[in-house]
């Protein structure tokens, strides 16, 4: 199993400062951060929409580990939201992975994904082609949207029962 199955906010974090720093993701002169919530959802109000608020669903491959039973698992269905938007010179982008239930214990508590390195620095950059374009007005020049192969060729049946994110009508699977 390639990544932790542990929920590490700092990963992201870090990744998200690397990417802006070293990599100059988004060179524009304004100040990003990413943030966490884990009660977000999909929806904006127009009040919120008003204010600029974006919204960026994600799909990507992790790692689980039930805090009943210890039972460890990888999904590449596991999902990500981000919300985003830029005011004035400052950027903020807020994300909630959403977890998954174990097969084995069934007691409507969702593990929290753990990522690898690759696959936190696969999901920022798509979520950095998205601020540009929807921020910036920067063309989206070379499909960053595009899901990896793994994730539509190599998996299993998607599990909807077990899914925190269908459980609240915002998994991604669904459109596929």
């Amino acid at each position: 199993m390639k990544g932790s199955a542990d929920w590490l906010p700092s990963l992201w974090k870090e990744t998200f400062e690397e990417l802006l720093d070293d990599d100059n993701e988004l060179d524009h002169g304004d100040q990003w951060t990413l943030n966490f919530s884990y009660t977000q959802g999909d929806t904006l109000t127009t009040e919120e929409r008003k204010r600029g608020w974006k919204t960026f669903c994600h799909s990507a491959f992790g790692n689980l580990k039930c805090p009943s039973c210890s039972k460890v698992w990888s999904s590449a269905k596991v999902t990500v939201l981000f919300r985003y938007r830029l005011r004035g010179e400052r950027g903020v982008a807020i994300m909630r992975p959403f977890g998954q239930a174990c097969r084995s214990c069934h007691d409507d508590t969702y593990a929290r994904p753990g990522f690898s390195e690759d696959e936190v620095e696969r999901a920022l950059l798509k979520l950095c082609a998205k601020i540009r374009k929807n921020c910036y007005g920067e063309m989206d020049d070379n499909d960053v949207g595009g899901e990896p192969p793994h994730s539509k060729n190599y998996s299993k049946p998607h599990e909807s029962d077990l899914c925190e994110a269908c459980s609240q009508g915002i998994c991604r699977i669904k459109e596929e």
